[in-house]
């Protein structure tokens, strides 16, 4: 089942879901708008070969930024970066999230999280954004920007989560 807004609100406060910073201004009829936040990771250009493994680790192929409040980042058309979202999300053993897009920034062609949009139970990370411009033009994007939105489902029973991201902090 996924959560609207009242079952949202219920969960913070009994803490089932912990967004730290929180707005409620931010949560809308099923979901919550989510922030960009400060830190990105941009791809090296490298016309080597990279074998895709189980063990990929890509720090070794990417840069670590972090932009003021007041700066911005550009993205070239087909440029995939990562980011994070400047709220941390904490989960309880019985919810899991979703990460979507805005479709204000879907219909220029940004895209906000590529693949990998399941918030596992029992996380407590910021969320890592695979942003992609898929638009024919060069994009800026600034800290603090509403840039996706999470939902939320109830579980059938609790669930357990102990992958590599758990307590992810960086991209």
């Amino acid at each position: 089942m996924m959560l609207s807004k009242k079952e949202i609100l219920t969960a913070v406060k009994k803490g089932d879901i912990n967004i730290t910073p929180f707005e409620k201004s931010n949560v809308g009829a099923c979901s919550v708008d989510l922030r960009l936040g400060n830190v990105f990771r941009r791809f090296k250009k490298n016309k080597k070969m990279f074998l895709v493994k189980e063990n990929i680790n890509e720090k070794e192929f990417s840069d670590e930024i972090k932009l003021k409040n007041n700066e911005f980042l550009t993205i070239k058309s087909g440029e995939l970066v990562l980011g994070t979202t400047l709220e941390k999300i904490k989960l309880s053993n019985s919810i899991c999230g979703k990460l979507d897009g805005r479709s204000r920034f879907a219909r220029i062609g940004l895209t906000i999280h590529n693949s990998s949009s399941l918030v596992q139970p029992e996380v407590n990370n910021v969320q890592v954004l695979e942003i992609i411009n898929l638009s024919p033009f060069t994009l800026s994007l600034q800290p603090g920007l509403k840039i996706c939105q999470i939902s939320f489902s109830q579980l059938s029973s609790p669930a357990h989560y102990n992958g590599k991201f758990k307590r992810q902090l960086r991209p």
